[in-house]
């Protein structure tokens, strides 16, 4: 049973973080070419952006918006303010007042979360293509333009961005972070060859307005809107020119506590749209969602089992001393990077990367554990806070 146990968890493990992106691959060589995209396309487009206090960051996402390279008769802004009471609504106020372009405040009472925020903007939007920014999200400034180009192809229905964390304080959480961000990004870009990506960047999203389909206040619109486009026969592609820079986040508890609640969201997502699974009705997309998301998420229990059994089967010999000593490597570097943030100091990638594995899985756990009670989490606060 103990041997097993070792090589079922090991190669587990070993499809989560490497089979699975080289399956991924293979696929993606054998796919066809994918579809030109036409840079010149200009539909009208809605910027839709859900705030709750956020009056340090919304005039600088507004004004970077509204900075865009993009016709501005083709666009509009809208904001929809959930129960602020920080001066944001204000901040809009002023913004709008002098805009050429449209930028209308909506404002939500009491608060109800940014998904029942979304499902009061699309109905009051006029663009065929709908845009997602977080309240503190800069684009760079063709952005815009590179995300519609992807819908001169009819079987696209949504797009996402790149998200590249800006680390200038060289710190661990930061740099692991970006480590994870770049697998992710590498990942998305063979799963768009194959025909649609598992997992988005809810900061610099779009999509066909007539795809949008209203979402329960608890569901999370970055994971399940896009599984919803899936769902209707359209495809979600990554689109790696739309750049979106947002800072890292300088601390592990913050971190951890995003992680967590971004995991859990994305368990009941998970959830909603299980029959999006069933690899006899959705083929290589069900596969791809099990292996990207689910037992991403769930990776945690074949990495505990795997060192239970290490452990265990080391004083055999023959291949487990030298697994052992892979764990001890892995939970060492891992526990002197924990040191080194503690301590402000930063050797790294060599340490960065398995604190930030074993964050990831951490938070993944206490994510299931709540799942598991029912705990669902609606509200937000600013990132960071």
């Amino acid at each position: 049973m103990l041997y097993a146990l070792f090589w079922m968890s090991l190669i587990l493990l070993v499809y989560i973080y490497a089979g699975y992106p080289l399956l991924v691959r293979l696929a993606a060589r054998l796919a066809p070419e994918p579809v030109r995209t036409h840079d010149g396309e200009t539909p009208r487009v809605s910027v839709l952006i859900a705030a709750f206090n956020e009056a340090a960051d919304i005039e600088a996402t507004l004004r970077n918006k509204l900075a865009q390279n993009y016709p501005a008769d083709r666009l509009e802004l809208l904001v929809i303010s959930d129960d602020s009471d920080d001066g944001t609504d204000d901040i809009v106020r002023n913004v709008a007042a002098g805009s050429a372009i449209p930028v209308r405040l909506f404002r939500q009472v009491p608060r109800q979360g940014k998904t029942a925020g979304l499902n009061t903007l699309v109905p009051e939007a006029s663009g065929d293509i709908l845009l997602f920014s977080d309240a503190n999200s800069q684009w760079d400034p063709d952005a815009i333009r590179y995300l519609v180009s992807n819908f001169a192809d009819p079987e696209v229905g949504y797009v996402t961005g790149k998200m590249v964390y800006v680390n200038d304080a060289g710190n661990l959480v930061g740099d692991g972070c970006s480590a994870y961000m770049k697998y992710e990004n590498w990942l998305r870009e063979q799963e768009t060859r194959t025909g649609s990506i598992i997992g988005v960047d809810g900061g610099i999203d779009a999509m066909r307005k007539a795809l949008y389909r209203p979402l329960n206040p608890d569901q999370l619109p970055d994971f399940v809107q896009p599984l919803k486009v899936v769902e209707q026969g359209y495809r979600v592609v990554y689109e790696p020119r739309a750049l979106l820079k947002e800072p890292a986040l300088s601390d592990s508890s913050s971190e951890f506590s995003m992680r967590v609640r971004v995991s859990l969201r994305a368990l009941w997502a998970l959830k909603d749209m299980a029959a999006l699974m069933n690899p006899l009705r959705h083929g290589f997309f069900a596969l791809q969602l099990i292996s990207h998301k689910l037992l991403r998420y769930l990776a945690f229990i074949p990495l505990a089992t795997f060192t239970l059994a290490t452990l265990l089967l080391m004083p055999r010999g023959g291949i487990y001393p030298l697994a052992f000593l892979g764990l001890v490597a892995l939970y060492g570097l891992a526990w002197i990077g924990s040191k080194n943030e503690s301590a402000g100091r930063n050797f790294g990638p060599l340490y960065s990367v398995p604190y930030y594995f074993l964050l990831l899985n951490v938070a993944s756990l206490k994510a299931v554990l709540a799942f598991l009670r029912g705990e669902k989490r609606v509200v937000w606060k600013p990132r960071g806070g």
